[in-house]
């Protein structure tokens, strides 16, 4: 009975620890104590992922920590899945991708696979929530394009109002475990310096548990928008100019590109975490910041605006004070914007705002795996 005590305390321990409350705190030590629960909560996890002493010997599993089951739903989905081929010249079992979405059923319980072959899909395409574990995948050699043109002040189909910056994305996910790989989502819609209404968003991802890989993001302003959940993405490439990543997410992005097209002062991100409970940010690691224009790494839509960057590459554009409040020097005491170990010629932090911090090396490490939106119950390769 003694290795099974070894489990019991740590998850209890993580139990309590995750209890917490933070409504002694103030607004300056906020980020104190989040961080120090997030660094304990890491830790736990992993100890509390260890076999017990002497598994090994017994014949169960290695002596590093054990990897976490898919959840429930996700596994039962992965057993049964259904292919379909969308290609335009019609040899395929659709010509177009939201025809395809169409004739998924609704509540449906088993992954679909949209195998996308080359071309321009010029379709604006919404995968509604009650239509989960639907995945893109593209040809590596040619990917396809999914692209359109909306942007916050179109009209909509119907006349009277304005789409809205949420209304104008190209792709529109709102069903969870979404996959998408070598897929290339745009919208083409330009941005003029000093004009209202031009946010133009080519992918909008509101589902939980969402992975992108090999994929691009094209656009102006507002490019990305990281809505809300759990998210990953692995070697992309995402360009816009101001705003380009935005949203409330929990994500993580490695080893992708930023690239801005920016003709003034803009930023990369913009983090909207506006209550201190909220369990949202973005964690970059091993990516690359660069383009034109000068570049802030984030702004702080939301008080408690949340980004970290470690292991990545920071050219030249990158403004030396490298993070910025909006204007509103109140959020300076709430907001959580990191660096670690960072290289390039926009890395100095000696420059930085005095609100922005240097991580160490316990500081960084919740943010630097796929942990941090605990990947281990539910990231698949997107080939199967």
């Amino acid at each position: 009975m003694a290795p099974r005590k070894h489990h019991i305390l740590p998850l209890l321990s993580l139990f309590f620890l995750s209890r917490i409350s933070w409504s002694d705190a103030t607004p300056q030590k906020d980020y104190d104590k989040w961080l120090t629960w997030n660094v304990h909560n890491h830790h736990l996890r992993r100890l509390a992922a260890k076999p017990p002493p002497n598994a090994a010997a017994a014949g169960l599993s290695g002596s590093t920590p054990t990897t976490k089951a898919l959840d429930v739903r996700l596994e039962k989905a992965e057993v049964n899945k259904e292919r379909f081929i969308i290609n335009q010249n019609g040899t395929g079992d659709y010509k177009t991708i939201s025809e395809a979405i169409d004739n998924i059923p609704i509540h449906n319980t088993k992954r679909f696979i949209l195998q996308i072959m080359p071309g321009v899909y010029r379709e604006k395409i919404h995968i509604p929530k009650i239509k989960p574990f639907i995945s893109f995948i593209g040809d590596p050699d040619n990917p396809p394009t999914i692209t359109g043109n909306d942007t916050a002040s179109s009209m909509s189909q119907g006349g009277g109002a304005a789409l809205s910056t949420f209304q104008s994305a190209t792709v529109a996910v709102d069903a969870d475990y979404f996959i998408a790989s070598n897929i290339i989502f745009e919208n083409t819609a330009p941005h003029e310096v000093g004009t209202v209404g031009e946010q133009a968003v080519a992918l909008r991802i509101s589902g939980n548990k969402a992975s992108f890989y090999e994929s691009s993001f094209y656009g102006s302003q507002d490019t990305l928008y990281d809505h809300k959940g759990l998210h990953y993405f692995r070697n992309c490439f995402i360009q816009g100019s101001v705003d380009f990543i935005f949203g409330y997410g929990r994500s993580f992005y490695e080893n992708c590109t930023l690239n801005s097209i920016a003709k003034k002062v803009a930023s990369v991100t913009a983090q909207k975490r506006n209550e201190k409970s909220m369990s949202s940010g973005f964690s970059f690691k091993d990516c690359k910041v660069t383009g034109s224009g000068t570049v802030y790494l984030g702004r702080a839509w939301g008080d408690y605006s949340r980004v970290v960057y470690s292991f990545s590459f920071l050219d030249k554009l990158v403004l030396p004070l490298g993070w910025n409040n909006w204007g509103k020097s109140n959020r300076n005491s709430k907001v959580y914007y990191g660096e670690y170990k960072c290289s390039g010629p926009g890395s100095n932090v000696t420059g930085r705002v005095t609100w922005a911090r240097a991580l160490t090396d316990v500081e960084a490490e919740p943010f630097i795996g796929t942990y941090y939106v605990e990947g281990d119950s539910w990231l698949l390769s997107p080939s199967t």
